[in-house]
Formats: structure tokens, C-alpha cells, sequence
């Protein structure tokens, strides 16, 4: 009888170890979102600068999005995968790029994975990442259900998407962390190219959380061998419940010419079925490293309208240049170009 009870007490010891072993254990944990929108152009011409809208009077599919976690103590994995000309134009470098004029490795399975990372973190303080993630520069995100405009800022479209690297996030203490680390040249899964670039962050914030920022950074060689630096600054100010605003800031030299981003959001929430935002951004490319040759102010407003996890977003924009950049349905060019887009966004 005391053997059975010894027997008994060192299973049910085992049972509880086991148990309390795995209670790190997380996932797998399945996300995702979709997307769709329809684009009019007013000059009839499809007039677009920017990423992910390059249409005209067409209904169009954005992107399907399936995102994998999974954690068991120290270290995880993410798989995050997107179908779809969002996706294929957010990896342009992979797969069989999205347009003719650029041409991209032919690996198509890569142009799927939007990002593809694991992560051990030895302690609370420290967490090292070996993969290919979403850019920390800039504010806007690749995810339309991550952003309140549907269309995208000139910093966004021009700036780097992804890295594909390896990179160390530190806490400082408090509300301060410091992110650094090397990758590829920007937006390459892979590359021949010997050159390679630095990136880091620095993030704070206040107390309550009301104020936060991020001061971004790459620097190094493109695939090119060109030298590359960027500076990136986030604001996120919340006024109220209701009220937002955030600034973002850039500003990128390449081979000692340069093209800069000055960008505003303006964010209203008077319920929380109903929100409404305006973008105002500054675009200087007057030196055409990006090929563009002027610069450009755009305004956005965007009304988002939310029905569970589903959004509809009507939007309207207006894109002014001091050159003329943009065309007309005669044909004739012209220094403005406006919009509408009606798109809709659901995330699970």
C-alpha cells in the first residue's frame, strides 16, 4: 500500500512538472486580414506615384494575409504570408517582380513571404531576431487593416518595405528600447551583392504613454554598391480618446543626392464605429533620385467606418506638384491630380 502511494505521489509529481514545463508553450496562433478596393482617377489617366493603388476605374484585390506565431519559452517563430498585388509589390525583388522594367530573382515562392523570422530571447531585456521583417522606418505598414488611409504616403512607397537580417531589440529601461542590426541591401530576401546595411532604432515614451517616439535609421551599401543613409522620425501624440495626430519625418541620401518626406496625420474618432483622418505630406525629389524630378504635396482624407472587424474606407485625394508631373485625359500634363477609393478591409 505505501509503495502505491509512493508510486502515485511521483506520477502525479510528473504530471504537474510536465504541466508547469509546458505552460510556456504558445500556439500556433493563426491571424490574418483582406482586402479590396475600387480607384477613380477624375483625369481618367490612373494618375499614381505611390504603392499598392496603381489602377483606374477597376475593382481591385489587395491582398490576403495569413500570419503563423508560435513561442515555447525562450524562442519563437513567424510565418506571415501574402497573396495577392499588394503582396507581390511589397517583395518586388522576388518572384517575378510586378512590372516589366523590374526585374527580380525568379525565386517566385519568395514573393509569398511577406515576413518569415525566429526569435530567442535569453532574457526580459533582450531579444534576438534572425529573418525577414517589415521595415521599423516610417509609420505606415504594408497590412491595409494596419493603417486608417487606404492609399499610401510618398515616405512609404519610396522607403524601404522589409529587411532580411539579423537584428537585437534592447531595453534601456523604462519606456526606452534600442533596436540594432545588419541586413541586405533594403527590400533584397537575397542578394549576390556584397554590400549590406546597418539599421537601428530608438524608442521612448512618456509615463502615460500619451507621447511616444521613434527615431529610425539604415545606412550602408544597395545591392548597387551605392552608399545609402536615412534618417527616420516617428511622433505619436494622443491629445484625448478622440484626437491623434503623428508626424513622420524622413529624409534619405544616396550617393550624395537626396529626396526627403514630411508627413502629418490628423486623427479623429468621435465614436468607435467612426473615425475619420487627414494626411498632409510634403515630398521633395527635386534631384529625381527616385526619378520623380519635382516635389509634391498631397492631402488624403479618409473616413474609416467599422462594422465588427470589418472597415470601409471612402477616400479622397488630391496629389499638387510645382512641376508638371501629372497627365490629363486629352493627354495634356498637368501639376494636380485627384482621386476617390472605396476599399474595404476585414482582419481575423
Amino acid at each position: 500500500m505505501f509503495k502505491k502511494t509512493i508510486l502515485s505521489a511521483l506520477a502525479l509529481a510528473a504530471l504537474v512538472t510536465a504541466q508547469a514545463q509546458d505552460s510556456t508553450k504558445k500556439g500556433p496562433t493563426l491571424s490574418g486580414s483582406v482586402d479590396a478596393y475600387y480607384r477613380f482617377d477624375f483625369a481618367g489617366k490612373g494618375n499614381n506615384l505611390t504603392s499598392f493603388t496603381n489602377s483606374n476605374n477597376s475593382f481591385e484585390l489587395g491582398m490576403a494575409s495569413l500570419k503563423v506565431d508560435h513561442s515555447i519559452g525562450k524562442v519563437s517563430a513567424t510565418a506571415d504570408l501574402g497573396f495577392g498585388r499588394r503582396a507581390q509589390e511589397f517583395s518586388y525583388n522576388d518572384g517575378f517582380g510586378f512590372a516589366p522594367t523590374i526585374p527580380a530573382n525568379n525565386i517566385s515562392s519568395l514573393a509569398a513571404v511577406k515576413q518569415l523570422f525566429v526569435t530567442y530571447a535569453p532574457s526580459s531585456k533582450v531579444k534576438f531576431t534572425l529573418g525577414k521583417w517589415a521595415t521599423h522606418v516610417g509609420w505606415e505598414l504594408v497590412d491595409a487593416v494596419a493603417n486608417r488611409n487606404y492609399s499610401m504616403s510618398y515616405g512609404f512607397s519610396y522607403g524601404p518595405f522589409f529587411h532580411t537580417g539579423f537584428k537585437a531589440d534592447i531595453s534601456l529601461g523604462g519606456k526606452t528600447a534600442l533596436m540594432i542590426g545588419v541586413a541586405n541591401p533594403t527590400d533584397f530576401t537575397t542578394t549576390t551583392s556584397g554590400g549590406k546595411m546597418a539599421i537601428a532604432q530608438l524608442s521612448t515614451a512618456t509615463k502615460n504613454d500619451k507621447l511616444k517616439a521613434y527615431l529610425n535609421y539604415q545606412g550602408g551599401t544597395n545591392q548597387l554598391l551605392q552608399k545609402i543613409s536615412q534618417l527616420d522620425l516617428v511622433l505619436n501624440y494622443a491629445a484625448s480618446s478622440k484626437f491623434g495626430i503623428v508626424y513622420d519625418g524622413t529624409i534619405q541620401n544616396q550617393d550624395g543626392q537626396q529626396w526627403s518626406s514630411n508627413a502629418l496625420y490628423l486623427n479623429y474618432d468621435p465614436t468607435s464605429k467612426f473615425g475619420l483622418t487627414l494626411r498632409g505630406e510634403s515630398f521633395d525629389d527635386l534631384k529625381a533620385v527616385k526619378s520623380i524630378g519635382s516635389s509634391i504635396t498631397a492631402v488624403t482624407l479618409s473616413a474609416n467606418f467599422k462594422i465588427d472587424n470589418l472597415t470601409i474606407i471612402p477616400e479622397f485625394r488630391i496629389d499638387n506638384s510645382n512641376n508638371n508631373t501629372f497627365i490629363k485625359g486629352n493627354g495634356a500634363v498637368t501639376k494636380s491630380a485627384s482621386s476617390f477609393i472605396l476599399a474595404a478591409a476585414y482582419k481575423f
